[in-house]
């Protein structure tokens, strides 16, 4: 498999990867691909024993640029691993559902999650 995968192709194979949001806990809270499993960028290290070696592992992020750091990181350890390309994003704008049913992607970073917070206060 390449190093990146695109909406429609992660679309078709969904029942069969590993699918691992990346994304802080205010972006996954917002909206998130339907059966993925949130797991920190900076928590991967000592997560990676969670995630299966035998089955390919797709991180996605926002866009795509943390998903590409895991994915080559996984890839270096043995993990046939790859990243979500235009992440989320291109995933929303191409009118795939996210969850939960009200679910959007939001920004990312300390301040996007400091306004996150006072938007649901």
């Amino acid at each position: 498999m390449s190093e990146m995968i695109d909406h429609a192709a992660l679309r078709e194979r969904l029942a069969e990867v590993q699918l691992v949001d990346v994304r802080t806990d205010h972006e996954w809270e917002a909206g998130r691909i339907g059966g993925a499993r949130h797991i920190v960028l900076n928590d991967l290290t000592e997560s990676a024993g969670e995630i299966d070696r035998g089955r390919t592992v797709v991180f996605y992020c926002r866009g795509d640029s943390r998903s590409e750091v895991a994915a080559q990181a996984f890839r270096e350890a043995g993990y046939d691993a790859v990243a979500l390309e235009g992440g989320i994003v291109g995933w929303a704008e191409a009118g795939l559902p996210l969850e939960p049913e009200d679910g959007y992607v939001t920004e990312s970073g300390e301040a996007a999650a400091i306004l996150e917070a006072r938007r649901r206060a």
